[in-house]
């Protein structure tokens, strides 16, 4: 069983960055696929980024390559995601979920465990 805490997200400008974590409870943290996903309004919960256990693999939505960077803390039982030259079409709520496997998978239903989700406003 793994618990998680999303935080950091808010209004921003364009151009802007905001680094989001979410902190983890439960003893299978350290071992699970960590991922970060976004719903913006009227639209499908998509992928953004995925990390396996040791940060050996890591996956990002085309739309977010070279802008985004996922990264985890085991000592911490956190996971993060910064995000640089945001852009409005980045607004939504990202979740943070976690589950099994050997590397990260971008289908939604792959996730057992998912945070409430954090806003992020990006204003142009």
């Amino acid at each position: 069983q793994v618990q998680l805490v999303e935080s950091g997200g808010g209004l921003v400008q364009a151009g802007d960055s905001v680094r989001l974590s979410c902190a983890a409870s439960g003893r299978t943290f350290s071992s699970s696929i960590m991922t970060w996903f976004r719903q913006a309004p009227g639209k499908e919960r998509e992928f953004v980024a995925g990390m396996n256990w040791s940060g050996s693999s890591t996956t990002y939505a085309d739309s977010v390559k070279g802008r985004f960077t996922i990264s985890r803390d085991n000592a911490k039982n956190t996971v993060y995601l910064q995000m640089n030259s945001l852009k409005p079409e980045d607004t939504a709520v990202y979740y943070c979920a976690a589950g099994r496997g050997a590397v990260p998978s971008t289908r939604s239903t792959a996730y057992q465990y998912w945070g409430q989700g954090t806003q992020v406003t990006v204003s142009s």
